[in-house]
């Protein structure tokens, strides 16, 4: 069951305008090929691993906090303790050792098992279906599932197709045990992948096959790459069929689902994967205006955040997809848990065609304290969804 989800970015906005000039791009044609106003960067400094932990500490207790009148209760503290940490990133802060069990440690869980999973922008979408699994099993009861990335740390300067549409940010989720039917099931999932596309999204140097050789690395090696043109065509086609087959497995038609969030990755890409699946504008929530690609935080991000702004109810029937490198897909059906989530008076989140309102600057945990901050972040709280 899904019962929690939040999502933190570092910083303040980092508007078109604010691009550099050398790029020769401006805001209008920055929004009329992404559908992207602005995006997050991290300070100099702060890694995957520190805003990893910045989402996930929205979900589970401080116990140095545990009781005290910010955390809500003892009760809450307790009900946040988690067995378990995966982060889905692509962004590790090294090569070796994995990301997560720093993570885990970081928030005070201790000894529990804690690993990365590398499927890139998918990478949050596999990370429920682990998840899922390891508590469907009986090996875990609650599992923290963190997607983060800093993908600025991997971008070349002198790329803007690159530079334009990618963020930096964090989404945290708890997964739970609980009964079919209940708000907050995780109802069915299809993944795939298909490797003979594994170099349309790369970073090519850095791993074992580019030390493997003799020859020095390529110069740009070290920066991330993407063709967009076959990128776009593949995540259109994947994240389509992907939903197809995932509606006829669950019995769904898609005028059956309430909501629709896919990966947000660039508005034209959002629309086609809705238009071909038959699911209308008003129905797909995004968030990527405001942040960018923010690889395998964008879906849980574009969740906290819809939430905050009152748009899910209980029960909801919900409709995730997602693509990226490897090549990999997936697509999870859930309904919505119960939320506690602060009420709002915004807007409801916008689609592709529309442009938000700019986030307020605070901070606003699970247990509904709020306090002011440099960053943005936004939570829900599923209690009462097992």
């Amino acid at each position: 069951m899904l019962e929690a989800v939040a999502g933190w970015v570092p910083g303040e906005p980092v508007p078109n305008g604010a691009l550099p000039a050398e790029w020769g791009v401006d805001d209008a044609w920055i929004r009329t090929r992404t559908g992207i106003a602005g995006r997050h960067r991290a300070a100099p400094g702060m890694s995957t691993g520190d805003i990893a932990y910045e989402a996930a500490r929205l979900l589970v207790a401080d116990p140095v906090r545990t009781g005290s009148a910010e955390a809500g209760s003892a009760e809450a503290g307790s009900a946040r303790a988690v067995d378990a940490v995966v982060l889905a990133t692509a962004t590790p802060d090294h090569l070796i050792p994995g990301t997560a069990p720093a993570l885990a440690a970081r928030l005070g869980l201790g000894t529990v098992p804690a690993f990365d999973i590398g499927a890139v922008c998918s990478g949050f979408v596999y990370g429920l279906a682990v998840c899922h699994g390891l508590v469907v099993s009986g090996i875990h009861e609650r599992v923290l599932l963190v997607g983060a990335d800093v993908y600025s740390t991997w971008l070349d300067p002198r790329d803007r197709s690159s530079g334009v549409v990618f963020g930096d940010g964090a989404g945290a989720a708890l997964i739970g045990a609980g009964r079919a039917g209940d708000p907050g099931e995780l109802i069915a999932f299809d993944l795939g992948s298909d490797g003979t596309g594994y170099d349309l999204i790369t970073v090519a140097g850095g791993g074992a096959r580019s030390r493997s050789v003799a020859e020095p690395s390529a110069e740009g090696d070290e920066f991330f790459r993407m063709r967009g043109r076959a990128v776009y065509q593949h995540a259109v086609e994947r994240m389509t069929g992907s939903c197809r087959s995932l509606l006829r497995t669950v019995g769904w038609d898609a005028a059956d689902v309430d909501h629709f969030v896919p990966h947000q990755a660039n508005a034209r890409i959002l629309r086609a994967v809705a238009e071909r699946v038959g699911i209308g504008a008003r129905r797909c929530v995004t968030h990527l205006d405001r942040v960018g690609n923010t690889g395998a935080a964008s879906i849980p991000l574009a969740l906290a955040d819809a939430d905050a702004r009152g748009r899910f109810r209980t029960g909801d029937r919900m409709l995730l997809t997602a693509f990226g490198g490897g090549l990999t897909w997936g697509t999870v059906a859930l309904r919505w848990p119960a939320t506690t989530a602060p009420a709002t008076t915004s807007p409801e989140t916008t689609t592709a065609e529309t442009t938000a309102p700019e986030t307020t600057t605070a901070e606003t945990t699970a247990s509904g304290a709020v306090r002011p901050d440099s960053s943005r972040a936004t939570a829900l709280d599923g209690r009462n969804g097992s």
